[in-house]
């Protein structure tokens, strides 16, 4: 039973009662839940898509998303889950990429729709009552359908497309074997049990989403769908629906923690947390483990090529710590810009982190792309392009990115160090860290900082220079803004920071130290 499509006729076997599905006033057990992924998958089946077809679904984290990513399981068609905030212009090139039979979408995208050449030729799914559609999504519910299982566990699953921060998202092919190994490490690492619910609202074509759909299968637990993210909506929907396992993005927990109406609210439910996507601050690590008193804190490193890398359950204990390699995974650090997976480092050295491909949870490259295979991909091992290093006890710290490394006065300088001595001041809610070009150094090394209260460059420097940080890593220009640009799942969009791409705050300016 290796298969996603006979993982959920499992499930609604054993537990046909069980909450499977919430979104609003719509509630789904297993046996109804089943019988609605069957009949979709019949639906598309009368649309003329078959295995190994691939349909474009985009829109929020509806019920009707998860519904058809389920029934493409079902179907052996390959989902292909796009961002909803995609332009027209992105639509026809992931459409193009993929190679899309058709595209299911809800009213977040009518207009990027509207505007797609590439959407205008294929059948088109409308959700929700929108216009623009060859054929409205309740056609497809509309026959009773045997909940029959079409695809192997080597047949592709979905397809997934990096975030495209510096450049076209990459197409990440996913076998049905890999995504049923990744949802049962995320079971077993997150230490689910039956009945568990998680908020679902991390978005559904991210693999933190995806993970947190399937994994609910196998335990008989709830995916209880939030469109979008909205911090005080998040904050009910865990009082109302008793919302026991939280995985999301730290900027999310940040969010939450904001909220007005967070220091009532009861989230006693709630005993376990889960983070991925970037390095959680050490403040807002102490301010999260504080607020939740969690049983069980885990970061989770990973990525969409290879789920798991390495996983830390008890991410307070050694902030920063990304832990030891997952229960499917093996990892080296080596030297960085060398491409040989066995020109490893010693302990305490920062390297290129690397994660072996005989993962049940990897892929197997990317889709169309030799070019970024040949960058990537290297003797069985997968180059994450992330800097790290592991200490004496070999848990994993992530440093940061090769592409973020600073070069100031020839020496290397990862902006991670000097965000995690910035983030536990008092008076700092956010900060990010990038080299700005400096005619003398080359690059100097700046922060960005969102004031949590009045400070100003004089007291951050001082902290600083009270730190463990070495010298030439002390920032040496300070801006204060509104906000860290962020990409939809939370990764700070250092190049827009040097582009000056971001609303400074009132009295800001660049302040500088010696």
């Amino acid at each position: 039973m290796t298969d996603l499509g006979r993982v959920l006729v499992a499930a609604a076997e054993r537990n046909p009662r069980a909450l499977a599905v919430v979104d609003g006033a719509r509630r789904f057990d297993y046996a109804g839940w089943l019988d609605t992924a069957a009949r979709l998958a019949a639906g598309l089946g009368r649309l003329g898509l078959g295995r190994g077809d691939r349909l474009a679904v985009i829109m929020q984290n509806r019920w009707e998303m998860a519904a058809l990513h389920w029934a493409c399981q079902l179907a052996g068609v390959v989902v292909v889950p796009l961002n909803w905030r995609s332009t027209a212009d992105e639509l026809d090139y992931f459409l193009e990429d993929s190679g899309a039979a058709a595209l299911a979408f809800d009213e977040s995208v009518v207009d990027a729709v509207a505007g797609s050449a590439r959407a205008a030729r294929l059948r088109r799914i409308a959700v929700a009552g929108v216009t623009g559609g060859t054929v409205d999504f309740g056609d497809l519910l509309a026959a009773p359908a045997a909940a029959t299982p079409h695809a192997g566990e080597d047949d592709l699953s979905l397809m997934l497309y990096t975030s495209g921060t510096t450049g076209r998202g990459k197409g990440v092919p996913r076998t049905h074997r890999a995504e049923r190994a990744a949802a049962l490490a995320h079971v077993a690492q997150n230490c689910y049990r039956a009945g568990e619910r998680t908020l679902g609202v991390m978005p559904l074509y991210h693999t933190m989403g995806v993970r947190s759909l399937l994994a609910m299968a196998p335990v008989g637990g709830a995916f209880v769908c939030q469109h979008r993210f909205d911090k005080d909506e998040a904050i009910r929907l865990i009082e109302a629906e008793r919302i026991t396992a939280l995985y999301l993005v730290p900027t999310l927990y940040y969010d939450l923690l904001g909220g007005a109406g967070f220091a009532d609210a009861d989230v006693s439910s709630v005993r376990k947390l889960g983070f991925a996507g970037a390095p959680m601050a050490e403040g807002l690590l102490r301010r999260v483990e504080s607020a939740f008193q969690p049983e069980l804190f885990v970061n989770h490193y990973g990525s969409s090529e290879i789920y798991t890398f390495t996983i830390d359950q008890n991410a307070a204990a050694k902030p920063g710590s990304a832990g030891k390699a997952g229960i499917n995974q093996r990892i080296r650090v080596v030297e960085i810009g060398a491409g040989d997976p066995e020109r490893t480092v010693a302990a305490g050295v920062e390297g290129e982190v690397i994660a072996s491909l005989e993962s049940e949870e990897a892929f197997a490259g990317y889709w169309q792309r030799p070019d970024a295979d040949a960058r990537a991909l290297k003797r069985g091992w997968y180059f994450t392009g992330d800097v790290g290093y592991c200490d004496t006890d070999g848990d994993l710290f992530v440093t940061g990115r090769v592409d973020d490394m600073i070069i100031t006065g020839g020496e290397n300088v990862l902006p991670a160090e000097i965000e995690s001595v910035l983030s536990v001041h008092p008076a700092v809610a956010e900060a990010a860290v990038a080299g700005l070009a400096d005619e003398r150094w080359g690059q100097r090394v700046a922060a960005f900082v969102v004031r949590g209260r009045p400070v100003d460059a004089e007291a951050l420097d001082a902290h600083c220079r009270a730190s463990a940080l070495t010298d030439f890593k002390r920032p040496r220009a300070y801006v204060f803004v509104r906000a860290i640009p962020k990409s939809p799942v939370g990764k700070v969009l250092r190049r827009l920071l040097i582009a000056g791409d971001y609303e400074e705050d009132e009295d800001s300016g660049v302040r500088r130290s010696a």
